[in-house]
């Protein structure tokens, strides 16, 4: 029989609940058992912090996401000219010129994949700033099991499977509450706010990325646009060269017609004055 996740999903949840079923048991023969759980995501998203991290990441990822946007629309209009000036270069110039785009797109790419690949600037930022912001939940869940005697605090939103819970064992607002507390107390204990810490941190790391980012965009865009310059005078003087080439055969082409006119009038010249001699 093949065994698949699922099936070991299954023994895991089997395992856990009936783990769970002994201990509840073991504890219920000597007094009456406290159960409760958390909604994570909840929380998370009622914690002043985890909302301003949140915006920060939002803002980052959107501006990195037109960074690259940019970068791949001046990387299609630079195909779209190489394509329609090709019959003006030399084989020679069109390989060059497919080669800096290349590179060009081969930088984006890599641009995009330290942004947001999995090992990106966004999914690491995002574990720098939500971390702090966790074990705040974790300390007020501990503090709370402790103060109220709970056996048991899940997480409802983790892998933990519910099959059902009722709202009463819901302790989400008290740990919320508890963070609240604890976070005062910090502040008048001067006691720093580990979560803003970490945004005030990635602020200035943002400027200067994105300072740095913005240079090399100029100093790429100053060479592009010094090779582009290169390039068309290059153009005009093959432009000249193969207009003063077909000038002079135009002109050599005149003098032979002339030439030949010349010739055939004087032959027809001759002709007149040797019929009229008979």
């Amino acid at each position: 029989m093949m065994v698949t996740k699922k099936n070991i999903r299954h023994k895991v949840l089997f395992t856990v609940l009936f783990g769970f079923s002994m201990l509840v048991a073991q504890a219920q023969t000597q007094r009456s058992v406290r159960i409760g759980y958390v909604d994570m995501e909840y929380i998370l998203q009622n914690v002043d912090e985890y909302q301003m991290a949140n915006e920060l990441l939002e803002k980052k990822a959107q501006r990195w996401k037109e960074e690259i946007d940019e970068q791949q629309q001046a990387i299609k209009q630079m195909r779209a000219d190489l394509n329609a000036e090709k019959v003006l270069l030399t084989t020679e110039l069109v390989e060059e010129r497919k080669a800096e785009i290349d590179a060009l797109e081969a930088e984006m790419l890599d641009y995009q994949q330290d942004r947001f690949g999995p090992q990106g600037d966004l999914v690491r930022q995002r574990g720098q700033l939500v971390k702090p912001i966790q074990d705040q939940v974790f300390i007020a869940v501990q503090e709370l099991a402790a103060a109220k005697r709970y056996d048991f605090i899940f997480d409802k939103s983790a892998d933990v499977v519910m099959l059902y819970s009722d709202r009463r064992f819901d302790v989400s607002d008290q740990v919320l509450r508890s963070i609240d507390i604890n976070r005062k107390r910090n502040e008048e204990e001067g006691k720093p706010n580990e979560a803003l810490e970490v945004i005030k941190e990635l602020d200035p790391d943002l400027k200067a990325k994105q300072d740095e980012y913005e240079q090399k965009k100029i100093d790429r865009e100053e060479a592009l646009e010094e090779k582009r310059q290169e390039k068309l005078k290059e153009i005009e003087a093959r432009k000249k060269a193969y207009e003063e080439r077909r000038r002079k055969l135009l002109e050599e082409r005149e003098k032979r017609r002339k030439a030949r006119e010349a010739e055939r009038n004087e032959k027809e010249k001759d002709t007149t004055n040797t019929g009229s001699l008979i």
